[in-house]
């Protein structure tokens, strides 16, 4: 088996709090009305969409992937840690076993978060990933995320 991990991370000027209940909590309502162009659905296939649940992303018709599921592994909504795994879908390319995430948001100086996110994935046998679709995959979870950032500062009275 073969193994990859990048950490990345990302500055905004909303609050932890915030960001945190509106981009992980809340996701499955939100995400699905700030990007109705990609995203259909986000599902509770399993569980109340904390620790041990197990959600599902439905793309609109059209796109590259149709959906993916992926189980929640911690949900710690005191520490703003959120860690995922996905499971099954599109994005598991046929040599990928699984992809890890952890996500992390902490206070910065100025009042906002730093995002830390740290990806994993798990390729069978001597497949390497190609540079290229590991940054097209960021590019789209930080685009959703400026989404996210950018609602929040319109509306500042959301997910106080």
């Amino acid at each position: 088996m073969g193994f990859a991990s990048f950490t990345d991370e990302y500055t905004s000027p909303i609050a932890p709090s915030r960001l945190f209940k509106a981009s992980i909590v809340d996701s499955h309502n939100l995400i699905p009305k700030l990007l109705p162009q990609g995203i259909k659905s986000i599902e509770h296939i399993q569980g109340d969409g904390g620790a041990g649940s197990i959600k599902q992303i439905n793309f609109i018709d059209g796109r590259t992937f149709n959906s993916v599921k992926y189980h929640i592994d911690e949900l710690n909504e005191d520490k703003y840690n959120y860690n995922y795994t996905l499971l099954e879908g599109d994005a598991l390319v046929e040599n990928l076993e699984k992809i890890t995430y952890e996500v992390k948001f902490e206070s910065s100086p100025s009042g906002g978060t730093i995002s830390k996110v740290t990806s994993k994935y798990y390729t069978k046998g001597e497949f390497m990933l190609k540079e290229e679709d590991i940054k097209a995959g960021k590019e789209k979870v930080l685009s959703m995320y400026k989404v996210v950032e950018a609602y929040l500062i319109l509306n500042p009275d959301a997910y106080v």
